[in-house]
């Protein structure tokens, strides 16, 4: 519904005429057909209509001629000439020349010489003057073409008005739309040039004045064919008939520039549209505009133009062919025979196609361009209508030919084309509404047969399908219709809410600091002296030897003696040489050169006695005053803290990791990182102000650092303050534009608030950029196809691709030769082999495989490739072999298999019972160990592996959220990635999901999502790491075991291995295994060392006997943290064990004081104690 203006603003737009006027000045370099100094004069043209001509004027000897013509035309909102015609209809200037007449000649003869092109744009930019100076084009035979290279032929033009044509309201709040229809590509191949002529148009409306709609109309298209590219840039034309020189029907200053595909907005804009568009624009048929129509939208058209793409998304653009001459009898006499003239209609309005115009990227913050290719679809009023709410056509209903007629669309020759002729206004109106009646109250059970009638209607329209047809347009706006915030906004808004912490105050560097530096160096060459004299004679003043002042002006001597042939008299002069300029430049100010000599005599001697006095301080300092000694090293690191406090949040004990965490932090309160961690573990701990100060410090000491940034945002949602997220969030894509975490979370905040066009808006940036990384970071064309080829034998089948998803299924393949070879399974070789191989079949696969191959005797077999033992042979499983390295590293050479199919296709045998066992206790049962001498060949030179699949914008963001436990967004992240067409239910997508029931302590939806990534990606690390945290949690330690063995006997590590070994660790010493829980502590405590790593070694040390191991451990972990009670007690038993009671009483009394709380332990100790006899100070 329209919306009065004055609702909307309390200005009314004006409606009366203005008067635009139009002064030509003067031409220059004119050339006539007999040479210079013709007569001439300048006719104006606006619109179609002359405005009038100039007084004939005689030029001079240089071509100049002067005009001095003025003439006006009538701007009215609804007249003759409105502002539409102002945005996009040219003033034609026509220069004449008059010919001299001939003999017996009663009428002049004239000749155009050329036509000047002015825009009339500046009118609607709010100008209320202004001048030109015009090139004169040449039309086709002027002399004017003949010019000499120097000359250019121009006039001089003026337009004015009293008073501007937009008030203020409509200069600020309206727009100037404009539409660019550069060309149609890949045309059907009935197109063809020969044949009656025909007029190739594209159509479409916008609103222009209110809901008012203006028809925009790009007739004449050019038929070409292919054979070469459209150049680029290439200039865009008017699109206006009337103008006759070829050069003024270019607009000045506009071109099409083109850009690159994956950049447009349009629908074929992938790499893996490339090539199809290559070939449309190049080899395939085309035809070619070029045209720019421009619009005036006052603020009531933008507001319409706003709602209407956000309400309909899809912009209609219509095209079709009319034939530019054709017979009124024949149309008529088909029109009556048809019932109606129905039938005509339909045959003059051929091959009648729309393209659907994505227009929502105009509603983007801060754009005002879109630039695409679109296909074009057969015009189907039902779909028409269901994509874009538009009830009529443009180039069909009758309701619109008044408009059309308006544009000089409807000629004599055409006007019986687009339809029915009418003879008044009024009844078609009626018929348009009775139509769009009917459109909308259509009875549903009519639907298909409706649609079905329609396609049959337009078999012309198919083509299009047919042909792969698109079309190539652009929409610009001078200003967006969604303003964007500048980023100097939202840095301005971030600091009114988050100050910037002030700097650390500077150090000083003036007098004091000076004279503080001079007395360092001082102290410091005086012990360098000292040591050389005590080299020289040893430390006899120390020993107590009395010298005599003989023998020690002697010692003076020599030491001199060798400071100066040493060089170090030299060394030690350049040592204090800096500290004794700075005193002259801080102190004295002395920073220029002296006038005269005595100057400088008389500033040494004060700098002399000065620097003497200073040095006694210093000295005096150093004798009487007992250096304090430095304050001890400490034996943390800020990461090592860090480890700690992880390692206290993964157990459970928050109180400890908030210890650590602050420790952190009062350590370097101007680390950012510090503060993000704690941040983050408030997160989890659902503290969330304490949070929000954490990232907001860290905002205050850098605000430009985007985590911390998009922390602020996300806890700005998590308390429902989202005017001050949305600042966030803006300022984060505005400090890192080619961020895709920011991004995305900037879609994830808009999915929260429910802004579909928002979220459109950062998804699609989101994958643009990251689908630019990827680009970058793919290798050559040849690095990437490289094909890995693994040789079963010299003539055996090469087996293609090492993707995860294959190496099951590769070393399927390798067992089932080798069983061949072998002769095991003949009779069973046909009932093996499966064409859907599942997880099952898989399980049960491997179970088959292992029972068969149990039964062999591998001494009878001569030099084997591979051999196969039962799990429960190997009592230490190899932690560093992977089963997938066999068939993608490793050439396996066994003897010439008959049948090729067999390592393809395994089927499993008919009526053989499914065994239902747990995926990790069928793989874990299968082992690969080497015999002596075994034919395995590596490959010199391994091609490299394919790159990775880039992982979607949402699993990216999920990590990232995950990280700093933002769990709300990864609920939200989570469900688009379900929806992403690249992602879907993947392993990661489950491990995560897996990963937030556990910290719910949901572990029966846990286990449901693990056992969904095994089936998956059973060779994922990670997900065994899960699943063995998930046991370890649940209780099941035995299953926990195997699943941690399994994880870390894979080549690449799983994210967070650290708690991986703990926890294997623990188990191993609950089950009295210390050998191995020996090797995987030293493995935790080589790649990062903590308290509870080493703590592990020395309690497996101490259970083998092995009490100088176990005391080192212990005193390692002891320097890490010296306030865990359970070091304490083991070193007790230690050093009870190794009969030392004072430590053994010290160190019983320090678990005692922490509260050891393992009663167990505690007991031992109390048993040990009264073995020894000593221990207990109570005793």
């Amino acid at each position: 519904m329209a919306v009065s203006p004055s609702f909307l603003h309390p200005e009314v737009p004006e409606r009366f005429a203005k008067l635009v006027n139009i002064t030509v000045l003067d031409g220059h370099d004119l050339k006539g057909v007999k040479g210079d100094g013709p007569v001439t004069f300048v006719r104006t043209e606006y619109n179609g209509i002359v405005l009038g001509d100039s007084a004939k004027v005689e030029s001079s000897a240089e071509g100049s001629a002067k005009y001095n013509f003025t003439t006006t035309f009538d701007c009215q909102p609804e007249g003759q000439h409105s502002l539409d015609d102002i945005a996009h209809k040219p003033l034609l200037f026509t220069v004449t020349e008059v010919l001299p007449k001939e003999k017996k000649q009663k009428e002049e003869k004239t000749m155009m010489l050329g036509q000047a092109v002015m825009d009339l744009l500046p009118l609607l930019e709010g100008l209320c003057e202004f001048s030109a100076t015009l090139p004169l084009y040449p039309v086709l035979g002027s002399p004017l073409e003949t010019l000499r290279p120097d000359a250019k032929c121009v006039i001089n033009v003026t337009v004015s008005v009293q008073e501007s044509l937009l008030s203020p309201w409509q200069l600020s709040e309206g727009n100037l739309l404009r539409v660019t229809v550069e060309g149609v590509y890949s045309v059907p191949e009935t197109f063809l040039p020969t044949g009656p002529p025909q007029n190739y148009m594209i159509g479409l409306q916008v609103p222009a004045v209110g809901e008012k709609e203006c028809p925009f109309l790009f007739k004449n298209g050019v038929l070409k064919f292919g054979g070469e590219k459209e150049p680029l840039p290439r200039p865009k034309k008017w699109p206006v008939t009337n103008i006759l020189a070829p050069g003024g029907q270019n607009i000045p200053d506009s071109f099409i520039v083109g850009g690159d595909y994956e950049e447009e907005d349009g629908e074929l804009n992938t790499l893996e549209d490339r090539d199809l568009r290559i070939q449309a624009e190049t080899i395939k048929k085309r035809i070619m505009w070029d045209l720019e129509r421009r619009c005036y939208l006052d603020p009531l058209a933008v507001l319409c133009f706003r709602k209407r793409i956000a309400d309909c998304r899809y912009w209609p653009v219509e095209m079709t062919r009319v034939p530019v001459v054709t017979s009124t009898k024949t149309k008529g006499g088909k029109g009556e025979k048809g019932g109606g003239g129905g039938g005509g209609e339909e045959e003059q309005i051929s091959f009648h196609g729309v393209a659907y115009i994505n227009a929502v990227p105009l509603l983007y913050p801060g754009v005002k361009r879109i630039r695409g290719a679109f296909r074009v679809y057969p015009y189907l009023d039902n779909e028409v209508f269901e994509k874009t709410k538009c009830l009529f056509s443009l180039f069909r209903d009758i309701g619109h030919q008044a408009a059309l007629n308006k544009l000089g669309l409807l000629t004599p020759h055409t006007k019986g084309i687009l339809g029915k002729t009418t003879k008044e206004d009024k009844p078609a109106k009626e018929v348009v509404m009775r139509k769009a009646s009917n459109i909308v109250k259509k009875d549903t059970s009519d639907t298909t047969i409706e649609a079905a009638i329609s396609i049959c209607q337009n078999i012309e329209g198919q083509q299009y399908i047919d042909s792969g047809t698109f079309i190539v347009i652009e929409f610009a706006l001078d200003k967006p219709l969604v303003p964007k915030r500048l980023p100097e906004e939202l840095a301005n808004r971030v600091k009114e809410m988050i100050p910037p912490r002030p700097q650390l105050p500077r150090r000083t560097a003036g007098a004091k600091k000076a004279v503080e530096d001079y007395h360092s160096q001082v102290t410091s060459i005086a012990e360098a002296i000292l040591d050389e004299y005590h080299e020289l004679f040893g430390r006899q003043l120390v020993e107590g030897y009395a010298i005599d002042s003989h023998t020690l002006e002697d010692q003076k001597c020599q030491l001199n003696y060798e400071l100066n042939s040493s060089g170090k008299y030299f060394a030690f002069k350049e040592q204090i040489k800096h500290a004794v300029v700075k005193i002259v430049r801080e102190k004295y100010l002395k920073t220029t050169a002296f006038d005269n000599l005595d100057q400088l005599q008389a500033f040494l001697s004060e700098l002399y006695v000065y620097l003497v006095d200073q040095m006694h301080v210093a000295l005096n300092q150093v004798l009487s005053q007992q250096t304090p000694s430095p304050p001890p090293p400490s034996f943390t690191t800020s990461d090592q803290l860090r480890l700690f406090a992880r390692e206290a949040q993964n157990n459970g004990d928050y109180n400890l990791a908030a210890t650590y965490y602050q420790e952190r932090l009062s350590r370097d309160r101007q680390d950012i990182q510090s503060w993000l961690d704690y941040g983050t573990f408030c997160l989890l701990t659902e503290n969330n102000l304490k949070a929000q100060e954490c990232f907001r410090e860290a905002v205050s000491l850098d605000p430009n650092h985007l985590p911390s940034i998009l922390l602020c945002g996300i806890m700005a949602v998590m308390l429902e303050n989202y005017e001050d997220a949305e600042v966030f969030f803006e300022d984060a894509t505005c400090l890192e534009p080619s961020s895709i975490l920011a991004w995305t979370i900037l879609g994830l905040f808009y999915d929260i608030q429910e802004n579909d066009i928002r979220v459109e808006m950062a998804f699609q940036k989101a994958f643009k950029l990251q689908k630019a990384s990827f680009q970058k970071e793919r290798p050559p064309p040849e690095v990437s196809d490289a094909v890995r080829k693994v040789s079963m034998s010299p003539s055996a089948v090469e087996v293609l691709s090492v993707s995860a998803e294959d190496e099951l299924s590769k070393l399927r393949l390798c067992l089932q030769g080798i069983c061949k070879q072998w002769g095991l399974g003949k009779s069973t070789a046909s009932s093996q082999q499966v064409k859907d191989i599942h997880v099952h079949d898989r399980q049960n696969m491997l179970c088959q495989q292992e029972h068969h191959l149990s039964s062999v005797d591998v001494s009878d077999i001569p030099e084997p490739s591979i051999t196969i033992h039962r799990a429960e042979e190997e009592k230490i499983p190899k932690i560093a072999r992977k089963m997938s390295l066999a068939p993608s590293r490793l050439k396996l050479a066994p003897p010439k298999v008959s049948d090729e199919e067999s390592f393809h296709r395994l089927q499993d045998e008919e009526g053989t019972p499914k065994i239902s066992r747990r995926m990790s206790m069928a793989s874990s049962r299968m082992k690969l160990p080497t015999l002596k001498e075994p034919k395995v060949a590596f490959e010199t030179e391994p091609p490299p592996l394919p790159p990775p699949q880039p992982i979607t914008i949402f699993m990216e963001t999920i990590n990232f959220l995950m990280d700093v436990n933002a769990f709300q967004f990864v609920h939200k992240a989570l469900a688009h990635e379900l929806l992403c067409p690249q992602g879907g239910p993947s392993c990661d997508y489950y491990l995560v999901l897996a990963q937030t029931y556990m910290l719910k302590k949901e572990y029966s939806k846990t286990e449901e999502c693990l056992e969904m990534a095994v089936q998956i990606d059973y060779l994922n690390p990670e997900v065994w790491a899960q699943k063995g945290h998930l046991c370890y949690l649940t209780g099941d330690f035995g299953e926990a075991k195997a699943c941690y063995e399994r994880t870390i006997s894979f080549v690449t590590d799983a994210k967070d291995m650290h708690f991986v070994y703990l926890r294997l660790g623990s188990i191993y010493l609950e089950r009295k295994e210390y050998d191995k829980a020996k090797d995987i502590y030293l493995l935790a405590s080589k790649k990062s060392p903590s308290c509870l790593t080493w703590l592990g070694v020395g309690i497996a040390c101490y259970r083998l006997k092995e009490m100088v191991e176990a005391e080192d451990a212990l005193s390692e972990a002891n320097a890490l943290n010296n306030n865990n009670a359970e070091v304490w007690a083991y070193l007790a038993l230690v050093c009870m064990q190794g009969g030392r009671q004072l430590e053994a009483e010290q160190s019983y009394k320090y678990a005692v004081k922490l509260e050891l709380a393992n009663e167990e332990l505690l007991k031992e100790i109390h048993e040990v104690q009264l073995d020894v006899g000593f221990g207990n100070p109570s005793f």
